[in-house]
């Protein structure tokens, strides 16, 4: 069967494909063989640079044509590769025998090849390519997904700041509080998130087959092999790698950064999952309506249906991918002695992780700009509640001593259909001050939301 959209294994490369066509370049296979390309021409050309009589500065000719073979590199060349591998059956090695094969026509190049590889076990190449993998993904891709739902957020706390909105704990009945409040706490929460995920340092290293530089000085013993792997690791591309050094490792980078990052991706997944759970939530209440298109189907049978799908899909992805971030955050920072391989065929799956992510993300920000507020709906519930006010008249009551506050209002609603009229006449009977009954009695549902409309235009 030829492989196309249609016959994907995954719904990421089928279903979902032209939704994730900006993850796809940087953590495909092609992705990855270009990151490992990026990491043999800079050290190569750092070799050069290192003051060797073995192997003179390159000439500026060659190093552009060194980093162009990097910043061209496309499926073609990743084909090529592969073709190599089929022989080799070590994917590393093909790429030092595609790049010393690029060297065909150029006698400077040829003259040094063997520097190609110098030194580096195949995780020097590896961990750095994977770190410049996710660093893209995360800078490019993620957080402008992340920060487009932030800013929905903002936009929506603060346009709902002041529309009241009964609240429910444990699904019943409880104090008012405002749609944008509701709102700004999750952006509140997502932003902190965000900030995590952003703050994280991408390590790599390039420190040979065990960490302790053995064949660097076997090679060149009076070298500061450790001070010439840090500035190749820490200098700006495309000179460097532009990554933070990793000077303790067995041959593979521990991960633990790694672990950092998908835990932090993980835990803004879980709160868009809340976030996801209560719009779904308030849109089964009516308090949102959902803006048709032209076209759609909500039911194969009940027409009338326009489903929550965006917010369910959602849900659906990030559970998907805090499923996979989760597993690679247990297990990558493990590896039995110096090394195993159990992490290598783990590692392939950050981009499917981050996938499931960027997806629904996508059906987020979809689903939050297809929002309509009920205000209508909104308002009939706030007027059908008027138990809420059980909590500030025996508070009231409290400040003024009155004994019994809470058991009294609890007899008097607690199971009960509270109507305005009971509570107006409950409050003409206290022995509080007038001016405090007559605060009482202009109190209505929707009027009792505390500082929550000055919370969310400030969030």
């Amino acid at each position: 069967m030829e492989l196309s959209q249609l016959t994907a294994l995954s719904p990421l490369d089928g279903r979902y494909a032209a939704k994730l066509a900006a993850l796809r370049p940087l953590m495909s296979e092609t992705g990855y063989m270009h990151r490992r390309v990026q990491v043999e021409v800079a050290w190569f050309i750092a070799l050069s640079d290192a003051g060797f009589a073995e192997f003179a500065p390159l000439s500026r000719a060659a190093r552009a044509y060194l980093q162009g073979l990097a910043t061209r590199f496309d499926a073609e060349d990743c084909a090529a590769i592969k073709a190599i591998e089929k022989t080799t059956n070590h994917d590393v090695k093909a790429v030092e025998y595609w790049l010393k094969a690029r060297f065909e026509g150029h006698p400077e190049l040829l003259a040094a090849a063997e520097f190609v590889h110098f030194a580096c076990t195949s995780e020097d190449i590896n961990n750095t390519s994977h770190a410049l993998q996710i660093k893209s993904a995360r800078d490019a891709v993620l957080l402008p997904a992340l920060q487009a739902l932030v800013d929905r957020l903002r936009t929506m706390a603060r346009q709902y700041a002041a529309v009241p909105m009964l609240s429910r704990t444990h699904g019943q009945t409880a104090s008012p509080t405002t749609v944008g409040k509701e709102i700004a706490n999750v952006l509140v929460r997502l932003e902190r998130a965000v900030h995590q995920i952003a703050e994280v340092r991408i390590l790599a290293k390039m420190n040979g087959a065990v960490g302790n530089y053995n064949a660097h000085l076997a090679a060149w013993p009076e070298f500061d092999w450790e001070a010439f792997s840090k500035k190749v690791v820490e200098t700006p591309e495309p000179q460097g790698l532009g990554l933070a050094f990793q000077p303790y490792s067995i041959q593979i980078e521990p991960h633990d950064y790694m672990a950092e990052l998908f835990d932090a991706i993980a835990r803004a997944n879980t709160i868009l999952i809340d976030l996801s759970r209560d719009v779904w939530g308030y849109v089964s209440l009516g308090y949102f309506k959902q803006k048709l298109k032209e076209g759609e189907i909500g039911s194969s049978t009940m027409p009338h249906k326009v489903n929550p799908i965006d917010f369910e899909n959602a849900e659906g992805n990030l559970g998907l991918a805090n499923a996979l971030l989760r597993h690679l955050a247990e297990k990558l920072p493990i590896s039995r002695w110096q090394r195993d391989l159990t992490d290598s065929t783990v590692l392939r799956n950050i981009g499917v992780a981050l996938g499931y992510a960027v997806l629904a993300y996508g059906s987020l920000t979809t689903g939050l700009a297809k929002l309509e507020l009920n205000e209508a709906k909104l308002a009939e519930d706030l007027d059908h509640a008027w138990e809420v006010l059980a909590e500030p008249i025996q508070t009231v009551m409290r400040r003024f001593a009155v004994p019994g506050a809470y058991e009294k209002l609890k007899a008097v609603t607690r199971g009960h259909a509270v109507t305005r009229e009971a509570l107006h006449e409950l409050i003409r009977a206290l022995e509080i001050p007038q001016t405090e009954k007559d605060r009482l009695l202009t109190l209505t549902p929707a009027a009792y939301v505390g500082k929550a409309a000055v919370l969310a235009a400030r969030a």
